[in-house]
């Protein structure tokens, strides 16, 4: 390259970022934010952390950080959050889904009132209508709608869906405009997540939970397993064992791990890197009811295993029935999902899903994913919040 080309300068910002707590361990849009923390500082950014608590890894990486009092309500705490961001005079500050008091709205977690239909799939018929009644007068659901109109009030702030389904709830529950949302899938490190470590992790992790050879493991990360689906994948996984197949379940995260392999299920309990598992599994199963952009399917993506997931994670919009993996469309049915796992005993099904995977996962990392958002804050008008 000539080295008297000159590139276009970066324009450095002064970044806010808002979020309930910061511990990457605690995986999500803590993970998530933590590597876009780290992107920003190594691009020149000066950025501000604001949260309940802190990790030791966020000061240490240069981050500032600035710590909310935890009032007792919601609400009390995007107060706190602003009263604080107004002192700082930040060029952009961006909410994961905790203030009201931003330039950049991004809630993880989607939209709260299509994630409250969703989990009313977990319940009874004859308990939903009585779940939406308790809904309109409970001080807890009060005080979200609340808070939300804050969020998604039209003043001027852009909205990032991490997905088109997203997009679509924000519209027809929260009655955001099209024109102010932008639609940024999560991104994922495809050198941290890759097939190349399963040299390094797969026999290691394999032995230690006595996995034979022949088994095909069938791989969960999930903590809230009613809402993931892990009742549906441990039917299926079950039938399948009946019928001859060699499924084996390993279930990542939740509560403490339970002792022992009990009618091929092994449950691990929450660990601090999913990469070894990820080596040791053969398929990624996460028939969730309510997923806004699920991290963990990307993480499976770029580290070469196929995926079944549902219609209702954003995630599956990326993917391609009979190609990448396949999607439910009933995250509560273990017949539907024996049928997609039907092509993935086969080992060699599974090499050509698991490459086609990672392809995909390579088309939408981390980096990519950041510059998207930074292309965002391109459109802001400037200056608006500090002068507010």
């Amino acid at each position: 390259m000539n080295a008297s080309i000159s590139r276009p300068a970066v324009r450095q910002r002064r970044i806010g970022l808002v979020l309930d707590r910061f511990d990457p361990r605690r995986g999500g849009v803590e993970q998530w934010t933590y590597q876009y923390v780290r992107f920003l500082l190594a691009a020149g950014h000066e950025v501000h952390a604001l949260a309940r608590d802190f990790a030791p890894a966020i000061a240490a990486s240069g981050c500032h950080v600035h710590r909310l009092e935890a009032p007792r309500s919601r609400l009390a705490l995007a107060a706190e959050a602003e009263r604080q961001l107004r002192r700082l005079r930040l060029d952009v500050v961006h909410d994961t889904g905790t203030g009201w008091y931003c330039d950049v709205f991004q809630p993880h977690g989607g939209s709260r009132r299509a994630s409250f239909e969703q989990n009313l799939l977990l319940t009874a018929p004859w308990q939903r209508s009585l779940k939406r009644a308790a809904a309109a007068w409970l001080p807890r659901y009060r005080e979200f709608r609340a808070l939300a109109a804050r969020q998604l009030a039209d003043d001027g702030r852009l909205v990032l869906a991490l997905s088109r389904r997203v997009a679509d709830d924000l519209m027809r529950y929260d009655g955001v405009t099209p024109e102010r949302i932008r639609i940024v899938y999560n991104g994922v490190d495809t050198a941290r997540f890759s097939p190349s470590h399963r040299e390094r992790h797969r026999q290691l992790v394999r032995a230690r939970l006595e996995i034979g050879p022949e088994e095909v493991v069938l791989l969960i990360v999930a903590h809230n397993f009613r809402l993931k689906g892990v009742p549906t994948l441990l039917a299926a996984a079950m039938s399948a064992r009946r019928a001859g197949r060699p499924a084996r379940v390993v279930v990542v995260g939740g509560k403490a791990p339970r002792t022992g392999n009990t009618d091929g299920i092994t449950f691990v309990g929450p660990v601090d890197d999913c990469v070894p598992y990820y080596a040791a599994a053969d398929i990624y199963v996460q028939p969730t009811y309510y997923d806004p952009c699920s991290l963990v399917v990307l993480e499976a993506l770029a580290s070469g295993l196929p995926v079944i997931t549902s219609r209702f994670n954003g995630a599956g919009e990326l993917l391609v029935r009979g190609r990448e993996g396949d999607l439910l469309d009933d995250p509560g049915s273990p017949e539907e999902l024996l049928q997609a796992l039907e092509p993935l005993w086969d080992a060699g099904n599974r090499a050509r899903y698991g490459q086609a995977a990672r392809a995909l996962a390579c088309e939408h990392t981390l980096r990519r994913n950041c510059q998207e958002i930074l292309a965002v804050y391109d459109e802001l008008p400037g200056g608006t919040r500090q002068a507010a």
